[in-house]
């Protein structure tokens, strides 16, 4: 006798349970065994709010089903839907993906009273001067003078960085954060980057050394040098 397959299984970690959706057989099937493993498995009143994370693997589905599986879990139960985590992706969301992680290298002077914005981290070969401003969506890499204002992580990324080669600006912007004096020095400093520190709450100069150390997901910046 064949033993059936498990579409559905349930395993329980340090922030909660894991529910993994086996993503060979439908969505129909996956909710149906579903459904049958919590009814079997009811939560008592008295139980605490438990965090669920949903595994879907090569599988992608849409917001109706999502709430599905929402209204499935959390209907009878003290579970929360914390996340969906998938491998598959729409098209659309892939390329907006692309653009927001991309490098634009810009070989200009940004003038006082220009704006120069892009989506996703800049490289800029060039000065900020005092009345300049440079916005992005991820980082910004100044390769000259930054005098006037750099804003990066405009769409609330606080893990954005702002590095020059010679630091001197106007303001710094990360996120909603906005520096204030003496977060630099009144001379300028060189080879240093501005980053937010959770625990002062406000944006700091630091040493361009500790990005390795504090941002090591920086990392992808210098494979897309090396790979164009």
């Amino acid at each position: 006798m064949v033993e059936k397959k498990q579409l559905i299984t349930i395993k329980g970690t340090r922030d909660g349970l894991t529910f993994f959706i086996d993503d060979t057989c439908s969505f129909e099937e996956a909710v149906h065994e579903l459904s049958e493993k919590i009814e079997k498995n009811q939560s008592r009143e008295e139980e605490p709010m438990v965090s669920v994370t949903v595994k879907l693997g090569n599988r992608y589905i849409n917001t109706e089903q999502k709430e599905q599986l929402r209204e499935l879990i959390s209907e009878t139960n003290h579970f929360h839907i914390q996340v969906f985590e998938s491998n598959v992706i729409l098209r659309e969301d892939a390329l907006r993906w692309q653009e927001d992680s991309d490098m634009k290298t810009i070989n200009r002077i940004v003038r006082s009273g220009q704006v120069l914005e892009v989506t996703g981290d800049l490289l800029l070969i060039g000065d900020v001067n005092p009345g300049g401003k440079v916005i992005t969506t991820g980082n910004v890499y100044v390769m000259g003078n930054l005098r006037g204002i750099a804003h990066a992580g405009v769409k609330g990324d606080e893990d954005a960085v702002i590095a020059a080669s010679f630091m001197k600006p106007s303001q710094l912007r990360i996120a909603s954060y906005i520096s204030r004096a003496p977060d630099y020095d009144s001379e300028g400093v060189y080879m240093e980057c501005g980053i937010i520190d959770k625990e002062q709450d406000k944006i700091i100069i630091d040493q361009l050394q500790v990005l390795s150390h504090k941002r090591k997901d920086l990392s992808g910046f210098e494979r897309r040098m090396h790979n164009g």
